[in-house]
């Protein structure tokens, strides 16, 4: 029996990938080991955020409000949960902190408020439901609270689980109904009142809130729709909204879709994103402005950048961040002026998941970020006047471990049709060619940037352990190149982004960098299905690993919870036989698989649902192909808590080392 077959927690693989995320996190040490959700304090002298500490390897990642003093360093825990507290925001005169906890009931966060002077918490009068969001009204009287239903999914980047049932009473041998709409699927916008305690729904039952946002002290700014489902997301429109009245009126409809939204104290001015996106709150690309008054649109030219972060300092001056190729960039843009001003770019640091997101700093061009890298740990990092400068490192022995990593390559190839594609390599110490794994990326619009591998990629550290160089490729669709560069794989999932991904590998098996014969696959939700449809289009892989995969368009479709996300990358539909749900379809073209495959899902995923994983596995044995399932019974989207993030380390590393290397 393999080590994939048996319990693998007593193989000494699993006590090795145990080990380094012990020597990672420093469980039960009191040290914060991430960061998160940073906010500048009005003095400009203080950061906080969400930090994590882990207590012990299991569980997910809870979070405690910090801060850090960005002259000394000095940092302090200021909050001590149970639970997770999330999501800190500075009131306009900095005397408090207000905060979202689930510390009353897990999953459920309400509002609670932290007075800085005294360290005292406590909390507002709970609404039914869970907050995602808050904002402080620029007069510092109110604070927005964006509401989610207790029936409501989580994203796919969140997990993609619904976080709470709707309660009942009835007994557990009664049916589940499914009627399409709920009023508790349903995601809203609440204004909590600082001076009275008061706390009031502001949205209209009939619209549905994914974002929202204060456009001065009396109007909000939300993306919304009708419907409450997922799916919905997608075709969500920009609408304004009154606080007193909650009445709604539309000011945007996208061709594509938006997020970040950002609006100036006075109201005067409304920022936002739209962008190609298959995941909701994965949103980077063009930046728009409103002006409010006029309702007079426009796209800023940000000089190549794709902008996944707005921030408003002033009415004059609007602080952004994004990617642009290899490149993590923050600049600034002043209304009025047609140009956009950087102020600091690295291709060696990124900031933060899932894409860059800093905090503003008095009305300039300086900001706080989380920064991290392949190598480097995440730190809270200043950058002043264009300058980047470490405040608070948080390495607890990641860069010793992240010696393994020898070399950090950036890496561009020309795809078949003489398109430029990037992407990054990691070589571990010893003499080329080396056993190569591709891990191809979720989305599909995202990309691999210099991230921490400490957060969700520590198998990467296991394998270079072993000598195994790692591919990260950014085939088209892929952030930071653009939107004309995503919208390629429009209507063609499975086609040219397919070649895009092969002629990286034989670009480093003709370089000397790859052993032809020694390769292997693997990727979560759209790197799942690559995984999977790679293996049935070339027979070159020795090993194949998807994760979170979909591999049946129709069944995808219908069963998971954003249907039109395969409508929008296929441009079909399941009643056409003929069609791209039928042609780019794992399951069906299983019969020419010929590579050893490990399925690996989570039974609560919303988004790719573990049917998705069960029917491709069941395709492969069916056409005599090994094949092995890993169903994991408390996890969504991707494997995120532990320990069951230290067993899936252990059984990819184990699946791919007998593969390509034994």
């Amino acid at each position: 029996m393999t080590a994939v077959q048996r319990d693998i927690r007593a193989t000494a693989l699993y006590q090795e990938a145990e080990r380094l995320h012990t020597l990672i996190r420093r469980p039960g040490s009191g040290q914060i080991s991430d960061a998160a959700d940073l906010h500048v304090a009005p003095d400009g002298e203080h950061v906080a955020y969400a930090g994590v500490l882990i207590d012990k390897l299991e569980g997910g990642q809870q979070t405690r409000i910090c801060q850090t003093d960005l002259v000394s360093g000095e940092t302090r825990v200021l909050t001590s949960g149970p639970n997770t507290d999330r999501l800190p925001k500075y009131s306009p005169d900095g005397r408090s902190i207000a905060f979202l906890s689930d510390r009353a009931r897990a999953g459920e966060f309400q509002l609670y408020l932290l007075d800085v002077g005294s360290g005292a918490a406590s909390s507002a009068d709970p609404v039914d439901g869970w907050v995602e969001f808050l904002q402080w009204s620029p007069d510092g009287q109110r604070i927005l609270l964006a509401v989610a239903g207790k029936g409501a999914d989580l994203s796919g980047r969140q997990g993609a689980t619904t976080r709470m049932q709707a309660a009942t009473d009835l007994p557990a041998w009664m049916p589940a109904l499914e009627t399409g709409e709920a009023d508790h699927h349903r995601r809203s916008a609440w204004v909590y009142e600082v001076a009275t305690a008061r706390l009031r729904r502001v949205s209209e039952p009939g619209i549905n809130i994914w974002e929202v946002v204060w456009s001065g002290n009396t109007s909000l700014a939300a993306i919304v729709s009708n419907g409450s489902g997922e799916g919905h997301w997608y075709a969500a429109h920009l609408c304004m909204m009154d606080v007193e009245s909650g009445e709604c009126h539309e000011v945007y409809v996208p061709k594509s879709q938006l997020g970040c939204l950002a609006a100036s104290g006075s109201g005067r001015h409304l920022a936002f994103v739209e962008a190609i996106c298959s995941d909701r709150g994965l949103v980077a690309g063009e930046l728009r402005l409103i002006d409010t008054a006029s309702g007079n649109i426009h796209q800023v030219d940000t000089a190549g950048v794709d902008v996944s972060y707005a921030e408003w300092r002033s009415d004059r001056m609007l602080l952004l961040a994004g990617h642009r190729g290899f490149e993590t960039v923050v600049g600034l843009h002043r209304p009025g002026n047609a140009s956009f001003t950087e102020t600091w770019s690295s291709s060696a640091l990124s900031a933060g998941w899932p894409f860059v997101c800093v905090a503003g700093i008095a009305e300039s061009s300086d900001c706080v970020l989380v920064g991290e890298s392949f190598v480097r740990s995440p730190e809270i990092a200043l950058i002043r006047n264009g300058h980047y400068t470490t405040v608070k490192s948080f390495d607890l022995g990641y860069a010793e471990q992240a010696r393994v990593i020898d070399a950090v390559q950036p890496v561009t190839w020309t795809a078949a049709d003489g398109l430029t594609i990037e992407g990054w390599l990691l070589k571990p110490e010893g003499e080329v060619p080396f056993p190569l794994v591709m891990n191809i990326h979720g989305g599909l619009v995202w990309h691999w940037r210099p991230l921490w591998l400490g957060r969700s990629n520590t198998l990467i550290l296991l394998l270079m352990r072993r000598g195994l160089a790692v591919f990260l490729p950014n085939p088209r669709g892929s952030s930071g190149r653009g939107q004309s560069f995503a919208r390629l794989v429009l209507g063609d999932m499975g086609g040219a982004d397919t070649q895009d991904l092969l002629s990286g590998v034989d670009r480093l098996v003709h370089d000397g960098v790859a052993v032809g014969s020694r390769l292997g696959v693997m990727g979560t939700s759209y790197g799942g299905f690559m995984s999977s449809w790679l293996i049935t289009q070339d027979s070159r892989f020795a090993a194949a690993v998807p994760v979170a995969p979909f591999t049946n368009p129709v069944s995808e479709h219908l069963v998971s919870n954003i249907p039109h996300c395969m409508r929008l990358f296929l441009a079909d539909h399941y009643n056409q036989p003929a069609g791209k749900y039928y042609q780019r379809n794992p399951v069906m073209q299983a019969h020419k698989a010929r590579t050893p495959t490990l399925n690996i899902c989570g039974a609560l995923d919303r988004c790719t649902p573990p049917q998705e994983a069960i029917q491709f596995h069941r395709a492969l044995l069916e056409n005599g192909v090994e094949s092995v399932l890993v169903t994991y019974p408390e996890e969504g989207h991707g494997i995120r808590n532990w320990p069951a993030s230290i067993d899936y380390a252990a059984r990819v590393v184990d699946w791919l080392q007998r593969k390509l290397i034994t």
